[in-house]
């Protein structure tokens, strides 16, 4: 279809004439088809498992497309591109063509066009650019500039994070739509004519930079009531022959005309949107297109009897057109969309938290892919057909992208389909490893079968826990260098670390945590390696002592302090065995600091049966109490120094424990927490938070991030935008935090840096609590019809969970400094690979750096400067993007932009390093990053 530009926004010529002096109504036929939920992706494409929810993909595209050629006036939309680019591989030329021309005349209309419809509180923001990097590739390879979205449109995800709102300005979306927001929120603005609004999605970037119209549609995503004709509906269809039973075209019309009456109440010119379609719809399109031919027909009709409503099949892109035509001002919102509630005590909150190994497995999914990313560029050809066969990055980057879906991450699937997205990330991690393999073969000149021990956080690692002389490998994804912790399982009492140039290396050898080890090892060798930008490092260990017994400080009493070198103190109240005080020795601030484990429940024994009340679940958190249950007033505790690290062990209960550590040159405080299996024997589930209580003013303020990037400002009980009527004290002030939340007053501030997304909140002034766990015994009802329950077969009495929190204490003004770096050290963090015995270069491999290291770079990236993407894009380019880290407002020495001389970056000393863009071989020199 023919397309030209007028005042910056695209006008399709596709789009249905429609009539200025009436109520234009524009039916929008649409199927919503999850990237996995209540079955599999597979099962879901297939129509497997029906047994489960009837939905079939496959059988929806292939109805659709018929139906359309059936009628030229028909329109629809498709979202979902990981479903639409399995059924297009198995279509002949000839359905092909067909496709095209349905694209071309805008008959088939592509909106969003992600590989799915992300999550927007769980998923990290650079995983969000890959996702849609995919799918809105594949559109453009196959169908050109007809097949660009122009609309984003995320009708089911849980609430909106603004992040993504910037996001999807800065890719180049004349709109968003949703469905789902606060029932309080949408009350108010029905009634302001507020549900269509310019959302101006970051502080920092100049308007319009990441201003996005942004409209909330009329019913969620589902047709009005009365008007759902799938063959899963039960809505009477239109019997339109006056000579039968039960002709019913005048009730269907007059309903219909209520309706659309109605809604023009709630928003704001004589254009108004249905959605014409559901979950899984049109399976049989002729159902919905035979009875949606005479919906319009028939109102239509009517305007020769007066009627001023005007019905035409349409799409998002052809809406937002008429709304920009209207030349009207819209209300502005500079915050978010969570968290978002249902009715007054169901908060969707708890999905913040929940299925934390899946979160976390996500994470770390997500840094392999980088190293995998940047391992094929760095190695070039050989990545991928080398010594250690033929390795690919795409099976991950598809795992990747169908685990951004808002029922992946977000922890909202069925446990079966949990284990899928599992199943998907393991196995595209497997193809990455070969390619990884063939790159650092490359690089370090070494063909030694390398080894990956994908389980030490459970301390569990073959090689390393039966080796006498192994090499580490440490390589680096990050633009800077890097210092990094080491804790590595084994059986020996005294080993030596060297690095590659044979310079020993502080080591220490403490006993095993025993709650932290799942293998055979019983101690645990602690170092610190570093490694360079975009580049990595190798240490050598050999075994000195096998078996002299280790001196155990367990039922020692706790240290009254730990410190280390002229950083970091933190004391410890000798009584309970909880920390008591957090110091910055460097800019000589202190504050106290407590930090427990505590537990809260809803108890549906009063309430499971009750439709308007709901039990929490996997999306909801609804506790029982505003306050909750400690589960230990005091910690038994282990206290270990080395010149290494300090760390005090404690257990709280048999179910939760934790490890405090200071790193010798480390400016930030380690909380090494473990919890699970959480206990059921007493009928009810539990939702575990760790609440840490400090001295700050922090006036009921604090700070959450935004999908892993800029940070909001959250205040308890209040909504920016909206009056809000608190009606859930704990649930409705939980917001997804996705890598940092912090809390400060005019001179301190506190800011904690996790490892997955989680949900949190500041409940109380000066305290920062994070949720960590959930183990629940009833449905919420919101579709998933089963209880958060997971076990597996190492965990038959329920799932353990690990992870980490940092701790940093700094002057507001220059906090930023440390937790922007930090947070993306964290994100995309070393990745260590071993080989048995020393390495041996291997002449006939071409040597990038040597055996002992790499560098992709000549220097280090500018502090503010992160690399967000190096991959390959084709046989001769490579994708390349820089970003500025830093907000606008937040630093001092780094909210300021950066010119990166890209010549003097890239490391020509290996010509397959070398950079270049995937839109043009530009010649500059210079990039500012802003």
């Amino acid at each position: 279809y023919k397309i030209y530009l007028v005042n910056e926004l695209l006008v399709l010529t596709s789009c249905h004439a429609t009539k200025p002096d009436m109520l234009n109504v524009h039916l929008v036929p649409h199927t919503h088809d999850d990237v996995g939920w209540l079955k599999t992706v597979d099962q879901y494409y297939y129509g497997d498992r029906n047994d489960i929810q009837h939905a079939g993909v496959q059988y929806i595209l292939d109805s659709v497309v018929d139906q359309l050629l059936k009628n030229p006036d028909r329109r629809f939309i498709y979202v979902e591109t990981a479903f639409f680019y399995r059924w297009w591989k198995r279509q002949d030329s000839s359905m092909k063509q067909t496709v095209q021309q349905l694209v071309n005349e805008g008959r088939l209309e592509f909106v969003n066009g992600g590989w799915c419809m992300s999550d927007e509180a769980t998923t990290h923001y650079s995983a969000v650019i890959d996702q849609m990097t995919m799918g809105l590739r594949f559109l453009n390879d196959t169908f050109g500039v007809c097949g660009r979205p122009r609309v984003a449109w995320h009708i089911d995800p849980f609430g909106h994070a603004r992040e993504h709102a910037s996001m999807f300005a800065q890719m180049g979306y004349d709109g968003f739509f949703f469905g789902r927001l606060d029932y309080q929120d949408r009350y108010q603005r029905m009634m302001q004519k507020e549900q269509e609004l310019l959302w101006r999605a970051s502080d920092s970037l100049t308007p319009p930079m990441a201003d996005l119209f942004t409209g909330i549609l009329p019913n969620g995503y589902n047709p009005p009531d009365g008007f759902c004709w799938d063959q899963s509906c039960s809505d009477p269809p239109i019997r339109d022959d006056p000579d039968l039973e039960d002709y019913n075209v005048d009730d269907v019309v007059k309903r219909f005309l209520n309706i659309a009456s109605a809604q023009s109440m709630v928003y704001k010119t004589n254009h108004i949107i249905m959605t014409m379609g559901s979950d899984f719809q049109y399976e049989n399109a002729n159902l919905w297109y035979k009875n949606l031919d005479k919906l319009i027909h028939y109102v239509n009709a009517q305007q020769d009897l007066g009627s001023r409503v005007n019905v035409l099949y349409s799409t998002p892109s052809c809406y937002l057109q008429e709304l920009h035509r209207a030349n009207l001002t819209w209300a502005l919102k500079t915050d978010d969309f969570f968290p978002y509630a249902d009715d007054a005590h169901d908060f969707w909150t708890g999905y913040f938290s929940s299925r934390p190994a899946l979160k976390r497995y996500e994470r770390l999914s997500n840094s392999n892919l980088q190293t995998c990313n940047q391992l094929e560029v760095l190695g070039g050809p050989t990545s991928t057909n080398g010594p250690f066969g033929k390795g690919d990055s795409q099976t991950m980057k598809k795992a990747m992208a169908v685990a951004q879906h808002h029922d992946a991450v977000s922890g909202t699937e069925k446990q079966h389909v949990a284990n899928d997205y599992a199943r998907r990330l393991a196995t595209g991690w497997q193809h990455c490893q070969v390619l990884v393999s063939n790159g650092l073969a490359v690089l370090s000149g070494s063909t030694a079968q390398r080894f990956y021990c994908d389980y030490l956080n459970i301390s569990v690692c073959p090689l390393t826990e039966s080796s006498k002389k192994f090499s580490v490998n440490v390589y680096n994804p990050l633009g800077r260098p890097v210092t990094w912790p080491v804790r590595l399982p084994v059986n020996g009492t005294a080993y030596a670390v060297s690095d590659a140039a044979g310079t020993s290396v502080d080591c220490q050898v403490n006993t095993h945590n025993v709650r932290r080890s799942r293998g055979f090892a019983v101690n645990e060798l602690v170092f610190e390696v570093q490694a360079p930008p975009l580049g990595f490092s190798t240490y050598s260990v050999s075994l000195l002592i096998i078996s002299v017994s280790l001196e155990s400080s367990f039922g020692k009493p706790v240290p009254l302090f730990m410190h280390v070198l002229q950083f970091l103190k933190v004391t410890f109240d000798p009584d309970t065995g909880l920390l008591s005080s957090f110091s910055n020795l460097e800019t000589t601030q202190t504050i106290k600091l407590t930090q427990n484990f505590y537990w809260s429940v809803y108890n549906a024994s009063d309430g499971n049966n009750s439709e308007s009340i709901q039990p929490s679940g996997a999306y909801i958190f609804r506790p029982n109490s505003s306050t909750p249950f400690l589960i230990s007033s005091t910690a038994k505790t282990e206290f270990i120094q080395t010149s290494v690290v300090q760390e005090v062990r404690q257990w709280f209960s048999p179910w939760v424990s934790q490890v405090v550590r200071l790193y010798a040159h480390s400016r930030t405080l380690e909380l090494e927490w473990t919890v699970g299996p959480l206990p059921i024997h007493d009928d009810l589930g539990k939702e575990v938070i760790t609440r840490i209580d400090t001295s700050i003013e922090s006036s009921e303020i604090f700070y959450t991030d935004s999908n892993g990037r800029e940070v909001l400002q959250r205040k308890k009980d209040f909504r920016p935008t909206w009056h809000l009527k608190q009606s859930e004290p704990i649930a409705g002030n939980y917001y997804p935090i996705n890598s940092r939340a912090y809390i400060k007053d005019d001179v301190d501030q506190l800011t904690v840096v996790t490892d997955r997304s989680q949900g949190g909140s500041s409940i109380h002034n000066g305290s920062l609590e994070i949720m960590l766990h959930r183990r629940l015994l009833y449905d919420d009802v919101r579709g998933v019809a089963e209880p958060l329950n997971e076990t597996s077969a190492i965990f038959p009495e329920g799932l353990v969970v690990r992870g980490r929190l940092l701790l940093s204490l700094d002057r507001p003004a220059s906090a930023a400094d440390k937790h922007r770096p930090l947070a993306q050290e964290m994100v995309l963090q070393p990745l260590l690979t071993f080989t048995d015995g020393d390495l041996h270069p291997d002449a006939k491999l071409e040597v990038g750096g040597g055996g002992g290291g790499f560098s992709g770079l000549q220097a280090a990236l500018p502090p503010a400067v992160h690399l967000l993407t190096l991959t390959q894009w084709d046989a001769q380019s490579v994708l390349l993007r820089l970003e500025h880290q830093f907000q606008s407002w937040e630093s001092d020495v780094n909210s300021k932009p950066v010119t990166v001389n890209l010549q003097k970056t890239h490391n020509q000393s290996h010509e397959k390093s070398e950079f270049r863009s995937h839109t043009a071989e530009t010649k500059t020199k210079k990039l500012k990053v802003s």
